[in-house]
């Protein structure tokens, strides 16, 4: 079977003939104008499945070969990387902006990281979550970094997963301010650029590394 092309920010599907893509939503955050930029894309192309992802993106599956490039255009957004060695994504509760159990201001930290990290290559794809409270309805104790506000502060963690080796990630540090909260996610996620392997996840890393060994260099 000849081997099809990769795709800038495109996704060979099950069937090798058509591809997935996955624009960039900022933790799920929509507009009025990219709404209706992808219901005309979807109508167009005829786009046969628009899924809601796991990470609060949206996927358009089912796209021929050669109109993956002309999708990308008429939709107008960067890319959401889904397969490369970087950070892939930031997502967020919604946290004191309209939650009544939030305490923390978790998209706005969230849409700072994700500004900071967003694309950075990694040894492995990386995974970040902001909840704005200790409910962690963004999963946070499940992505490679996660932050979870509290009535303290934020508490900062790393290397969880939620996939087939589940694993909840280790509380690095705990009451920080925002602006410590960042530096903490800095160190953590330059600590694990320098050590870690090719394709070695933060939950594995961290298995192999120990929390106490990781802890001391960070903090």
């Amino acid at each position: 079977m000849e081997n099809k092309p990769e795709l800038d920010g495109a996704i060979l599907q099950r069937d090798k003939t058509t591809y997935a893509i996955v624009p960039r939503t900022p933790m799920g955050m929509l507009t009025p104008e990219f709404l209706e930029s992808l219901l005309e894309v979807v109508k167009k192309w005829d786009i046969p499945i628009i899924k809601i992802t796991s990470g609060q993106r949206i996927a358009l599956v089912g796209i021929p070969e050669n109109k993956v490039d002309e999708v990308w255009d008429e939709l107008g957004r960067n890319i959401g990387r889904a397969t490369e060695l970087c950070v892939h994504y930031v997502q967020a509760c919604p946290g004191t902006s309209v939650c009544k159990l939030g305490v923390q201001d978790s998209l706005g930290l969230g849409g700072e990281l994700e500004e900071e990290f967003l694309g950075e290559d990694y040894p492995a794809k990386v995974k970040i979550a902001v909840s704005g409270c200790p409910m962690c309805c963004a999963e946070s104790k499940l992505r490679d970094v996660g932050v979870v506000g509290t009535k303290k502060g934020y508490d900062v963690y790393f290397g969880g997963n939620a996939g087939n080796k589940a694993r909840i990630g280790d509380q690095i540090a705990a009451s920080l301010t925002r602006d410590e909260a960042k530096e903490t996610v800095r160190k953590i996620l330059a600590y694990y650029k320098e050590n870690a392997r090719k394709r070695e996840r933060s939950a594995r890393f961290c298995e192999r590394v120990g929390i106490e060994a990781i802890k001391e260099a960070v903090l």
